[in-house]
């Protein structure tokens, strides 16, 4: 595989690369390409953490890229998510967390075996004080102002952050790549701030600084959340509309059984003939018609004749074209965009009718129902 090659297959899709001209001198220098993405264990697998992440891992892997997902106890623990234990986030992690993400890797056709999980509080223990003394490097080297913006990685908004605690989050992120002697830093686009600080603070240390890649975050299925903008623009509040685990009806979990993917699919936003913030055209650009030579997707309408009859989509542009134009009613490509997904997440649920992956799956939904 050529250098040009594998640049497209890592940074295809994406939204944005810090920074691409990095990227191409890593690529040439011939060193080893180590990626990791990070997860709280905060809740049950979605599209977004898992369907979206996986396609970009399977790109990864098909560029040669070692390929690694951290299991983020103790940042789960700091952001009082499950019951607010240590012991419950780390078990999880395992039981459940690590066991979805393998479930998604499948669906995609990425190879789970080839994914290193590794779980935070087993690499704070293994390497001991060179990991705490990073944090305090990497705290020392950014300023309060920063630190506090990049905060919002953890989902909350400033005026959340209800301890001291909370503020060493970026700080311990930041660490972990180092850790991890990471080359690539990979995460949605929310998670940009703390790869500026993880990026800015290397140079002050001595640290390789990392490229970061931010794929693209999957909007929730509800009505979009607006506001403006510096400039008076009416805008998407992104972290508002993004899928999130906490709304379970915005979110399709990689689990979830053909009956509740239609009920949610079915009570959707996707108001007729318009594109812009329509999620389910979202989800339909981004994961069925994710580009990639070799998966070959497309999207099989199924609709009365009398409403034009069965018509297959093979580009997202020609369906945009049609549904903005009303030659494709809503409820014809959510139906769609249903099966579609009832078909491709068919290895996740049995891969959980395992009885012991099942009771984790129990277990998650009792700590997250509250």
């Amino acid at each position: 595989m050529t250098s040009e090659e594998k640049f497209d297959l890592i940074t295809r899709n994406l939204e944005e690369v810090l920074t691409e001209e990095e990227l191409k001198v890593l690529i040439e220098s011939g060193k080893p390409l180590k990626h990791y993405i990070g997860f709280e264990i905060s809740g049950k697998v979605h599209l977004g953490t898992g369907f979206a992440t996986m396609q970009k891992i399977k790109d990864l892997q098909q560029a040669g890229v070692s390929t690694t997902i951290f299991l983020a106890d103790w940042h789960t623990w700091l952001n009082k998510k499950l019951d607010g234990t240590l012991e419950t986030a780390r078990r999880m992690a395992g039981d459940y967390f690590e066991e979805g993400l393998k479930a998604s890797a499948l669906c995609v056709g990425a190879d789970p075996n080839k994914i290193e999980f590794v779980l935070g509080s087993e690499l704070y223990e293994k390497i001991g004080q060179s990991y705490w003394a990073d944090v305090i490097r990497v705290s020392k080297a950014t300023t309060i102002a920063r630190m506090l913006r990049s905060t919002t990685i953890m989902g909350r908004k400033e005026n959340e952050i209800s301890d001291s605690a909370m503020l060493i989050y970026p700080a311990m992120q930041s660490a972990d790549i180092f850790a991890l002697g990471v080359t690539i830093a990979h995460a949605g686009t929310d998670q940009r701030n703390v790869h500026v600080v993880a990026r800015e603070a290397a140079g002050k240390i001595g640290k390789q600084k990392p490229i970061a890649i931010h794929h693209h975050l999957l909007q929730g299925l509800a009505q979009p959340v607006f506001k403006t903008d510096e400039n008076g623009k009416k805008v998407m509040d992104l972290e508002a509309a993004k899928m999130s685990k906490s709304k379970p009806d915005s979110a399709i979990f990689i689990h979830d059984e053909p009956d509740e993917i239609k009920k949610k699919i079915t009570n959707a936003y996707c108001p007729e003939g318009e594109v812009e913030f329509n999620p389910i055209l979202d989800w339909t650009k981004h994961l069925i018609f994710y580009p990639s030579a070799s998966q070959g997707d497309a999207l099989q309408v199924q609709r009365d004749q009398k409403w034009g009859g069965d018509i297959t989509y093979t580009t997202y542009e020609e369906l945009e074209k049609d549904y903005a134009g009303k030659k494709l009613h809503p409820m014809d490509l959510k139906n769609a965009v249903a099966e579609w997904l009832i078909a491709k997440l068919e290895p996740a649920r049995k891969y959980f009718e395992d009885p012991k992956r099942k009771a984790a799956l129990a277990e998650i939904e009792r700590l997250t129902s509250k």
